[in-house]
Parts: C-alpha cells; sequence; structure tokens
C-alpha cells in the first residue's frame, strides 16, 4: 500500500494504487474488477479508482476522501458508499447515469445546491445524507425544510434517509409510524392518569382473531397480510428449487464412475 509524505491529523494518508486496488479486488485485470471494498483505510486520493472502468459497487467509507473526481468515469457505478469523509461536493457523481444508490451520510455538505448535480441522474432512487443508528450527518441535514427540499429537488428517490419514501411498502411504512406515533401517546396519557385498579392480563376472548376498529389499524393487518402471502410464495419456490437441486446433486453422486 503505497502512502504519501503527507500528514492529516498526525496520520499518513493513503493513496489508492494499482497494486492496492489489485490486492483488495484480487484481480489482476483492473477491467475485471466490479466489487471494490476500501473500508477505513485512511484514503485521501482516489485518483487510480478510474482504472476499474466497469466498477458496479464500491464501499469507500470511513477514510479522509476530498474529492469524488474520478468517480466521473466510472460510467456504469450503481451503489456507491462514501459515508464519514471530508467531501463538500457531489459534482463528479453527475456523469454516473447509471447510479442507483448513493450514501454519503458524514460529509461536509452544506447546501442544497450541492446536490443540484444529482437531479439528472434518473435511475438514483436511493439516497442516505443523514445516518441517525451512527450519528453521521451533513451541515444540511439541520435545515427544517431539509427533507421537503431534497425530495422536491430529486423527484425519482424511493428512499430517503433508510425511510421509504414511495414505490412498494412505503404506505404501511407510513401507517407503522402512525400506529406508532398513536400508542406513544397512549403511553403517555396512561401515566399521567389514574392509577387502575388490579385486574387480569388480558380480558376473556383477547385473543380472538377479531376485526379492529381503526382504520389505520385495518389497512396495517390488510398489507402485512399481504406482504405475508408473497413471502410464503417465496418460500414455497425457494424450497422446491432447493429440492430439485439436492435431487440433482443426489442423482450426480450416486452415478457410477468408470475408469478407463
Amino acid at each position: 500500500m503505497e502512502t504519501s509524505a503527507d500528514r492529516e491529523d498526525g496520520k499518513e494518508t493513503v493513496k489508492i494504487t494499482v497494486e492496492l486496488l489489485k490486492s483488495k479486488s484480487g484481480e489482476f485485470d483492473l477491467e475485471s474488477v466490479l466489487f471494490l471494498k476500501l473500508k477505513g483505510l485512511g484514503i485521501s486520493d482516489i485518483g487510480c479508482i478510474e482504472k476499474c472502468v466497469n466498477l458496479e459497487r464500491v464501499d469507500l467509507s470511513d477514510n479522509s476522501i476530498k474529492s469524488l473526481v474520478a468517480l466521473g468515469s466510472l460510467k456504469v457505478l450503481m451503489v456507491l458508499n462514501v459515508s464519514v469523509n471530508r467531501i463538500g461536493n457531489l459534482e463528479p457523481l453527475s456523469a454516473c447515469g447509471n447510479l442507483q444508490s448513493l450514501n454519503a451520510a458524514g460529509n461536509l455538505i452544506n447546501s442544497f445546491d450541492s446536490l443540484r448535480c444529482l437531479t439528472n441522474l434518473k435511475k438514483l432512487e436511493t439516497i442516505r445524507l443523514h445516518d441517525s443508528l451512527h450519528n453521521h450527518s451533513n451541515p444540511i441535514c439541520t435545515n427544517a425544510a431539509y427533507r421537503t427540499i431534497v425530495l422536491d429537488m430529486l423527484p425519482n428517490i424511493k428512499v430517503l434517509d433508510g425511510e421509504r419514501i414511495s414505490g412498494r411498502g412505503s404506505d404501511l411504512y407510513q401507517l407503522c409510524k402512525d400506529i406508532d406515533n398513536s400508542l406513544k401517546g397512549f403511553y403517555v396519557s396512561s401515566l399521567v392518569g389514574a392509577i387502575p385498579s388490579a385486574k387480569p392480563w388480558t380480558d376473556e376472548g383477547y385473543w380472538d382473531l377479531k376485526t379492529s376498529q381503526n382504520d389505520i389499524v385495518d389497512k396495517a393487518y390488510r398489507q402485512f397480510n399481504d406482504i405475508l402471502q408473497e413471502c410464503k410464495q417465496l418460500s414455497r419456490k425457494a424450497d422446491d428449487a432447493i429440492e430439485q437441486t439436492e435431487r440433482a446433486l443426489e442423482i450426480k453422486n450416486n452415478s457410477p464412475h468408470y475408469m478407463l
């Protein structure tokens, strides 16, 4: 791994080299590299990555990258993770017309103008600029209108910051949020009210299947059931495929072998 002579924050900065790419990908021909994971290597210069012209997925998270210029030549790039770096400009990605998913949480993007370069990426459906689970964000995420502005600017987005906005499952996601908020209100009101007298855990017939009086809950039940049925169908298909494969392998293993 080649390192530069410069240091940032007392650490050596790493430059991507042909040798590093071959070592991490296991490929001798860089044009054969389809996936790269270069996470947490202290990388600051990604210039050489442009040699992987057929790269489809790359993880450059947790490094010291400031410039994405080298990614502009990756025309088939579909999934990019550059979270936890020092990136303030996404402009080079405007040339990545095949990009579908972008994780840029934990960077220095401080204006919505920095996102306008993504408006022509018609295949981009998933973008993450804020990661509440790992506490990674960008300065623009503190704007009260952040969510609205991003969705107006990028109307093709289906998943923003891990939350499904549109497409299959989005209505169910919102229903679950509504139910969760309703339950929170119920718990709060119960806490501030009078303590009820001791009662059995459940009333008679509590566990019997019955129709809810809440339209939101009913809709959630129906959508859960539809998804459950699809999962069962997929499970049966998977079981059939596994069974066929096992039979084929058994026949192959039991077939006689002759020595000439």
